[in-house]
């Protein structure tokens, strides 16, 4: 299995994250690449943001699969023969609303499951993991559950949970460390332009990343 979670950031700022991910691959020259993002509304600016961020590294077949629209069956069997996938930021809940609705998320995963590379950002990187419950907190910087959903059940690709977009400070510290009190899992938090890469039995650490676990906090990377 081979996964990228991304805490988040521009194009310069995970420009490391990118290299790496594409190190994954002997060549790059006719990889493909799938975008899906967590709503069709305003994803057009964030796709071909992506597109450009990824055509400089190389990438020239990139495409676009939308969850929340009636599904291509063309289109997603093209998606599922890409080398990657790659699922972007936005509202967690209305992302995971509509990976199942689609019936999406159990192509993903045996997809991912055959050799597929599959990265996130930010919501996308939170659907990999258990459930989205650290898409709630901390309260004053949360994903609004306006879907109403009550079964956060994710991907389960990871035996831990994930926060983005993290920084250091007293205040989201609180908050993840109450969090990390109430399960048995570590919650590994990434600031912008930091991520992890798991290959296959190997988790590696890209930019500063802290671990919480069971009430404490720890930095596992530089």
């Amino acid at each position: 299995m081979k996964l990228v979670l991304y805490g988040g950031g521009d194009e310069q700022e995970n420009l490391e994250l990118d290299q790496k991910l594409l190190s994954l691959f002997p060549e790059v020259d006719d990889l493909q690449i799938a975008y899906i993002p967590f709503a069709t509304e305003y994803s057009e600016e964030d796709f071909l943001d992506f597109v450009n961020q990824f055509r400089k590294l190389g990438i020239k077949k990139i495409i676009k699969l939308e969850l929340d629209r009636p599904m291509n069956s063309v289109l997603k069997n093209i998606v599922l023969k890409s080398d990657i996938i790659h699922l972007g930021g936005g509202n967690t809940f209305y992302f995971l609303k509509h990976l199942k609705k689609s019936h999406f998320m159990n192509d993903l995963k045996n997809w991912v499951a055959k050799g597929g590379v599959l990265t996130g950002l930010s919501a996308g990187a939170i659907l990999m993991t258990k459930n989205i419950e650290t898409a709630a907190i901390p309260e004053f910087d949360r994903d609004d559950n306006d879907e109403n959903l009550k079964n956060l059940n994710a991907m389960s690709l990871v035996n831990f949970e994930f926060f983005p977009h993290y920084k250091n400070s007293t205040r989201y510290d609180r908050e993840i460390i109450n969090r990390s009190k109430q399960i048995s899992h570590p919650i590994y938090a990434c600031r912008d332009g930091a991520g992890i890469i798991i290959d296959e039995n190997e988790m590696r650490f890209v930019g500063k990343t802290y671990c919480f676990y069971q009430g404490k906090k720890l930095s596992v990377s530089y």
